[in-house]
């Protein structure tokens, strides 16, 4: 008579036609786990155990299997597809895709806690049904990749390509695209936007006394001091072009956008970085061009963009180290 080998997973086993498959899973080097039609753990693999520091004793038999990769429940991939809620999707992952009606299933890639393991990881994760001869599905298996190192240098080149390599701030792309954003969100929910379009004052001047490297640093420098004046996260500041400088400021008027601005100007005075061809007390100094609005639908990002360029030059042609406003009216001029 041979001998059975014993197996924690055995009292949990669905019927005999997935116990092959249950046997292979569990020493593959792909993390693995498999929910049954009652989405209670079936298998929880050796990799996956190593993956999230969560052992197989402690879920086989549950439907607890979200400890291993969040701090609080919520469905895993394998979950929406056991319960049919695969609508679900956009709200749990940021990626997501149905595979090929060749290949049952979804794909999807998350951001995980995993608290066990005590750090945070990047999934690739895929989720197939199984089905009986019937077409009844009697089980769903998950299998995840962790891609974090690829998904940090992702992200390290997304934010090289949206950061100015002189200042460290937005670039004119990046604020582009949040210009766009932004504006259609503001259009949806009818709430203000503002700009404060920012120019050094003799900018030529001060490159042509000092050199071009003296010239970077006092762009740094600017660009650190407006940094120093803007608490809010949803705002955005970003180096438009030379010497000019923008912040985008969602859900603000006009009047507190000017605020703002009046606190940077001073800013700047106060760092007292030495201008003395500057005619304005021999330091330098910034010009401010404030423009708010409610996007409304007859109103477009390039009339906002095109009224705080002409407050600026309306601040420079009355002396500059100065700011000046302008609210857009919805109606075309």
């Amino acid at each position: 008579m041979s001998k059975k080998n014993p197996d924690s997973n055995a009292q949990h086993r669905p019927d005999s036609s997935l116990t092959f498959a249950i046997r292979l899973m569990q020493d593959l080097v792909v993390p693995t786990f498999v929910l049954n039609a009652e989405r209670r753990v079936i298998i929880w693999n050796r990799a996956c155990e190593r993956l999230t520091g969560v052992s197989a004793s402690e879920v086989i038999g549950t439907s607890e299997h979200w400890r291993g990769f969040y701090d609080e429940p919520r469905h895993c991939l394998a979950d929406t597809l056991v319960l049919g809620q695969t609508d679900d999707l956009p709200t749990l992952y940021a990626n997501h895709t149905h595979m090929s009606d060749t290949e049952l299933g979804l794909r999807a890639e998350n951001w995980c806690i995993m608290p066990r393991a005590g750090r945070q990881c990047y999934l690739a994760i895929d989720a197939g049904p199984i089905f009986d001869e019937d077409g009844t599905l009697i089980a769903v298996v998950e299998t995840m990749r962790d891609i974090t190192q690829q998904k940090e240098a992702q992200m390290a080149l997304q934010r090289l390509a949206t950061k100015d390599g002189l200042t460290g701030i937005a670039n004119r792309r990046c604020f582009d695209e949040s210009l766009a954003a932004e504006w259609h969100r503001a259009q949806r929910d009818q709430t203000p936007m503002a700009l404060l379009l920012i120019d050094v004052d003799h900018f030529k001047r001060y490159n042509d006394t000092y050199g071009h490297q003296k010239g970077d640093d006092c762009l740094k420098s600017v660009a650190r001091a407006m940094e120093e004046k803007i608490f809010r996260p949803a705002d955005l500041i970003a180096r438009y072009g030379g010497e000019e400088f923008v912040i985008l400021m969602p859900n603000t008027d006009v009047n507190g956008a000017r605020l703002v601005a009046e606190r940077i100007v001073q800013h700047i005075h106060d760092l007292a970085i030495p201008h003395e061809t500057s005619d304005i007390g021999g330091l330098v100094s910034i010009s401010a061009g404030v423009a708010a609005s409610i996007p409304f639908p007859d109103l477009g990002a390039d009339r906002l963009l095109a009224a705080a360029d002409s407050a600026l030059y309306a601040a420079k042609h009355a002396g500059r180290n100065r700011i000046a406003s302008k609210e857009v009216a919805a109606a075309a001029d």
